[in-house]
């Protein structure tokens, strides 16, 4: 299937890393030019030479904390005179949420605050700053990566952040539907990514297994016993982005694997 993507433009926010990067690579396969954002200078220009080389495309970095208005104002702008327009955004940029989920009395604010300023006002401030673009240019893609704590307890603060997350992604998508721009959410859960390898090595240790053992006890949580990588979720993402994804707009697409039992409609 031809997903229509050759010389498309797009913002990836933590883009240097996990299924940001991973996004990265398939756009550009695509043929897409690709501005990759992040905190990290070195890691953000190292991904995006890995990238170039494996997969030709034209890659740009710019360095920008999504956290901060001016910040996502000055990289939008940037971006826009680098790319000459802005097709597409993927909102990925997030702090990781760790194993450990604390219980009512040991979250903090600065836990909530934090976590929101970055994965809400966050995403919300880039759609902000590149709907102009889109407007003008009468069509869009926004696709922000929220998380399966939006369909499960177990971690307050994660499960407000992501519900919060495709309120944001709903509202967006009414706003901006009549102008040719759609707005989804997408749903990972446990993706196999750069950090899983310590996570395993660390699971073992303290049951007393093998990593081999810890990775299929990882696995059995969903019901394709199949740990998700990062590129396969990228491969959902780069249909969203496509012009071929225009009958989604407003949904909330979870790549989980099949989290067992709940039932979503």
């Amino acid at each position: 299937m031809d997903l229509e993507l050759k010389g498309k433009t797009a913002i990836i926010t933590g883009g240097s890393r996990g299924i940001g990067k991973a996004v990265g690579r398939e756009f550009g396969l695509e043929g897409m030019k690709v501005v990759l954002v992040a905190r990290g200078k070195e890691a953000l220009e190292e991904t995006a030479r890995e990238l170039s080389e494996e997969t030709g495309g034209d890659f740009i970095t710019i360095v920008a904390d999504t956290g901060k208005p001016e910040s996502v104002q000055a990289m939008v702008k940037e971006a826009g005179e680098k790319l000459g327009t802005i097709d597409i955004l993927v909102n990925s940029a997030a702090r990781v949420s760790g194993a450990y989920s604390p219980k009512l009395a040991e979250i903090t604010e600065d836990d909530f605050w934090s976590d929101m300023n970055t994965k809400v006002m966050g995403y919300l401030r880039c759609a902000q700053a590149v709907a102009p673009y889109m407007i003008e240019q009468g069509w869009g893609r926004i696709i922000n990566l929220s998380g399966m704590a939006a369909r499960q307890s177990g971690y307050a603060i994660g499960s407000i952040r992501n519900v919060s997350v495709h309120a944001l992604s709903k509202n967006l998508a009414d706003e901006l539907g009549p102008q040719g721009i759609n707005v989804t959410t997408v749903h990972p859960g446990m993706t196999y990514t750069e950090r899983i390898p310590a996570m395993l090595e660390n699971q073992a240790q303290a049951q007393g297994i093998t990593v081999e053992e810890a990775e299929q006890n990882m696995a059995n949580r969903n019901s394709i016993h199949h740990i998700v990588d990062a590129r396969e979720i990228a491969y959902v993402i780069a249909f969203l982005a496509s012009p071929k994804s225009i009958s989604i707009n407003g949904d909330a697409i979870a790549t989980g694997g099949g989290i067992p039992r709940a039932i979503h409609y």
